[in-house]
């Protein structure tokens, strides 16, 4: 395909901003989620460069991570991954007071986000 020409089948990218950020994905409308579940962790500092941001959670772009059920085998799996890099997980009824949080598969289905990213 030559560049600047479109042709069917083919995406183009504008001049514009795309932008991931928390509001894209964060869905607190879902409502109260006292008694669903979360991952407490040891403290790890977010990995990308230079971000401040301590986790002592399951996190994605600062956002605690929660599963409705205490069993879900995808909360059991994260859980089972922060076991083998010693980071000590403890599964626990979330609590508002934790701070922010994000339905894991509302973060799913957002493509995963783990950070905000601006692309211009």
């Amino acid at each position: 395909m030559e560049e600047g020409r479109i042709e069917p089948g083919h995406g183009v990218l504008a001049d514009a901003e795309l932008v991931w950020e928390e509001e894209l994905w964060r869905d607190d409308e879902a409502g109260d989620r006292s008694g669903w579940f979360c991952v407490r962790t040891n403290p790890f500092p977010c990995p990308a460069a230079g971000c401040t941001f301590v986790a002592g959670f399951m996190t994605a772009a600062h956002l605690i991570l929660v599963w409705e059920r205490r069993d879900d085998p995808n909360l059991l799996h994260h859980a089972q991954r922060a076991k083998e890099v010693g980071r000590n997980p403890r599964i626990q009824a979330y609590e508002p007071s934790y701070g922010p949080s994000a339905s894991y598969y509302a973060w799913e289905a957002a493509g995963g986000p783990v950070h905000g990213v601006r692309v211009r």
